[in-house]
């Protein structure tokens, strides 16, 4: 029997749970930085590390189009704080069901994490809460990671107060993977998981399958469970069964 392989590098204390969410949101694996693959965005993932550790930047704000990898890094960063014995919270903005009053007293953590800052654009409410979350962190020496769609400068912020608070930290880009990026993401996670993906089921994925990171991974870890339930390796026809939406449960 294929034994589950831990993912590299991470106790195995650390799990889903161990990232605090303000509301219920199910996560659908654990959004570990060993499973993101940088590709050109390796100056961004250390940056991630170095804050979520208490040994980078303070502040970081990420930007760039959908499936570049914004949530993930976010959600990734929350956990390797703790792993570190650090708290955090990962607070996803534009949610229906939250209020800007879900931003207050969080400086008694030692890393935030707020994605879709864009989403919030424009009210008012939620810009000053924002706002004032940014400068009760700095006064106590906190991390804050936030992220949008675009840039700081692009974002139709009323207050130019939370733009300049944007721009504290140093800013990154994420760009897409490459079609070789999303090769290699897909054998290696594949690889962590204690299957071995062989050249012909790939190309059958990347030609058949969305090549967007999130999509490709929980392909992978669908085809996982499938493999693990029928005791049988990777093969295009299970795959192909997977697309079709069969469960392995």
């Amino acid at each position: 029997m294929r034994a589950r392989r831990p993912e590299h590098g991470w106790p195995p204390a650390v799990s889903a749970r161990a990232l605090q969410l303000h509301l219920p949101i199910e996560l659908i694996r654990e959004p570990t930085l060993a499973e993101f693959l940088p590709g050109p965005n390796a100056e961004a993932a250390a940056a991630i590390r170095g804050t979520a550790t208490g040994q980078g930047d303070p502040f970081l704000f990420l930007y760039g189009p959908p499936e570049t990898g914004k949530t993930h890094l976010l959600q990734a960063a929350c956990l390797t704080a703790a792993a570190a014995k650090r708290q955090a919270h990962f607070i996803p903005l534009g949610r229906t069901g939250i209020a800007p009053g879900i931003l207050e007293d969080l400086e008694r953590l030692d890393l935030v994490a707020v994605d879709d800052v864009d989403r919030i654009a424009g009210d008012r409410g939620w810009e000053l809460a924002l706002f004032n979350l940014f400068n009760r962190l700095r006064e106590c020496g906190r991390a804050l990671i936030t992220s949008a769609a675009v840039g700081p400068a692009d974002l139709a912020l009323g207050l130019p107060d939370l733009r300049s608070r944007l721009h504290w930290g140093p800013r990154y880009r994420l760009l897409p993977l490459t079609e070789p990026d999303c090769e290699q993401l897909l054998v290696e996670s594949a690889r962590r998981r204690g299957m071995a993906v062989g050249a012909e089921v790939t190309r059958y994925i990347l030609t058949h399958h969305p090549r967007n990171p999130s999509a490709l991974l929980d392909l992978v870890e669908r085809v996982d469970r499938l493999c693990l339930r029928e005791q049988r390796p990777p093969t295009i026809p299970v795959v192909r069964r997977v697309m079709r939406g069969e469960s392995a449960e």
